[in-house]
């Protein structure tokens, strides 16, 4: 090829243009699935609400503090919890690691060492620019993991060929109704490399004057002519629709993989409580099980946990006090439960009201032993 352009400079010229160049692969597409997804789950996860519960009662202490205010210096807790779903989603699994102040962090790079039948060992944990020279064991630090494989490769092969499909239905967008040119010049321009330089200047700010003005004067030169070729065909409605599915449909696999109902992600309003109970049950709730797990075996002592000390998750409920309060009637007035188990339920903390220990029936609220002394008394 080399030898054939150097015979003909004009026709190197031709060959040197860059519009030649196509990139199918669309990285774009890739993130803004990942993100979206990652986005919507975070967002949940950090609007929890970490209860430290000690002897069947919750506490406002420092680790409740640190929870659900602020884990460390530059952290609130939103964006901590929010950084540790991206972390768990991009990298599988997540290193949070106690400073010597009892701040909270997350490492951001570290190696894991592990073992079969004793602790795993965290070495070289580095945290923003700081790495820490001590090593960490299992049982010193919250070490969460999101699968059982990474996600990354997964999406990595699907996005091969919702990529490659996306790039061509976008090249092939752009080729349809454009504007396409040729310059015709004699053979004494073409062998001159000054001459080239300067015509190829005069193209530019032409082809500049063509695409940013609604009218554009070109002048004629002599052995210099100008011609455009309209390149039609096709409805250029339908094509943009067909990127538009390849895009949904990624978006569409990478959601099915973190269980998160498009639905959700597309604000549809049909059946919405029912795709919210399926995005809290299987996708939510399982992840703050893992959070839970593992929290409550690094920050209690067995013994404390059989005597109910214990780290308690609330996630964001979808239903207020008002949605509920029928259910609420039915359930106390049938003596099933007290009024504090319904608090508990509802998310709220016990009373030190005695009565709301107590079982009642009937809609007249009656309690359950004055209901039966009324009877033996007839």
């Amino acid at each position: 090829m080399d030898s054939i352009l150097r015979k003909n400079s004009a026709v190197a010229f031709s060959f040197d243009l860059e519009l030649l160049q196509n990139d199918a692969k669309r990285i774009y597409m890739k993130k803004l699935a990942i993100d979206t997804c990652a986005s919507f789950l975070a967002r949940t996860i950090s609007q929890s609400d970490f209860r430290v519960k000690e002897k069947g009662s919750y506490k406002k202490n420092d680790l409740y503090y640190r929870l659900n205010v602020r884990p460390n210096k530059n952290m609130t807790a939103s964006t901590f919890w929010q950084q540790v779903v991206y972390k768990l989603v991009y990298d599988n699994e997540c290193l949070i690691i106690q400073a010597d102040d009892e701040d909270l962090l997350i490492a951001d790079d570290f190696e894991h060492k592990e073992y079969a039948v004793k602790e795993d060992v965290f070495s070289k944990v580095v945290v923003k620019d700081w790495e820490f020279t001590r090593t960490f064991l299992q049982n010193e630090v919250l070490h969460l993991r999101y699968s059982n494989e990474k996600l990354s490769p997964l999406i990595d092969s699907l996005f091969n060929d919702y990529g490659e499909l996306f790039g061509r239905l976008l090249t092939s967008q752009k080729r349809k109704n454009q504007i396409r040119s040729t310059v015709d010049m004699d053979a004494n321009t073409a062998k001159n490399e000054q001459s080239l330089n300067k015509l190829q200047e005069f193209i530019n700010k032409m082809y500049k004057a063509v695409s940013d003005k609604d009218i554009a004067i070109i002048p004629q030169m002599p052995g210099f002519g100008y011609k455009e070729h309209f390149s039609g065909g096709g409805n250029g409605i339908q094509s943009v629709d067909e990127i538009n599915k390849v895009t949904k449909g990624f978006l569409d696999q990478v959601a099915l993989s973190m269980h998160i109902p498009t639905s959700l992600l597309y604000g549809d309003i049909a059946d919405v409580e029912k795709q919210t109970k399926n995005y809290m049950m299987f996708a939510v709730n399982p992840f703050l099980k893992k959070i839970k797990d593992e929290a409550n075996y690094k920050f209690f002592e067995k013994a404390e946990y059989m005597n109910g000390d214990m780290l308690d998750i609330r996630p964001i409920s979808y239903n207020t006090l008002f949605d509920i309060a029928d259910k609420v009637d039915k359930l106390v007035s049938s003596g099933a439960f007290t009024g504090n188990e319904i608090r508990e339920e509802a998310g709220k903390e016990r009373s030190d009201n005695p009565n709301l220990d107590k079982h009642f029936i009937t809609k007249n609220y009656t309690e359950i032993g004055s209901l039966e002394g009324g009877e033996n008394e007839k």
